[in-house]
């Protein structure tokens, strides 16, 4: 005589099991758009560095209104993550190819020297209103070593220790204007 008494408590644990793995899915179902889709760690590297740039580097700042008889100085000099993003799109590094051609940028040094710091006369802006636009200009001299390695047809190694490049990044941003004379006539 076979017992059947044990199903019912191991079926009930079964399925209290399988409810446990996370096998299972709640909510509703979306077919074949409820499977993930790989990406490529290089197109998700493309769309973090473009996130990056956005949000840092490509908005315009609008501060208060300029003392009278206060120092008129930009803001921040550029940051070296900021020159060194302005070289890769001035100069990208050609190859990358493991073992056959390769070329890295070692032993980095960044002189940053300011051009120019100015600020323009009032004017109106649309969405903004008055304000004064400040220049500031600066030049970028990037020294590093340049280290090629080329593996095919025969292998070897070039240094160039003496490797420099010069960036130019502006900054600018604007000044809101409290009581702006914009001429007689002026609506404004």
């Amino acid at each position: 005589m076979i017992r059947t008494t044990g199903i019912g408590p191991l079926l009930l644990l079964g399925i209290c099991l399988l409810l446990a793995t996370g096998c299972a899915s709640y909510g509703p179902n979306l077919g074949a758009l409820s499977v993930p889709i790989p990406v490529s760690p290089f197109f998700q590297d493309q769309l973090e560095d473009r996130h990056w740039e956005e949000e840092r580097y490509k908005k315009v700042v609008i501060m208060g209104p300029i003392t009278a008889g206060g120092p008129v100085r930009a803001l921040d000099p550029p940051s070296q993550d900021e020159i060194m993003r302005a070289l890769e799109k001035a100069r990208p590094l050609e190859g990358g190819i493991p073992f056959l051609h390769e070329v890295q940028r070692k032993n980095v040094r960044i002189v940053i020297e300011p051009l120019g710091d100015y600020v323009d006369p009032p004017r109106v802006y649309p969405l903004i209103g008055p304000a004064q636009l400040h220049h500031a200009h600066y030049k970028c001299i990037i020294y590093f070593t340049e280290v090629t390695w080329v593996g095919w047809p025969l292998p070897h190694k070039k240094v160039n220790e003496d490797a420099c490049e010069v960036v130019y990044i502006d900054h600018c941003h604007l000044h809101l204007v409290g009581d702006a004379d914009f001429g007689p006539g002026s609506p404004y």
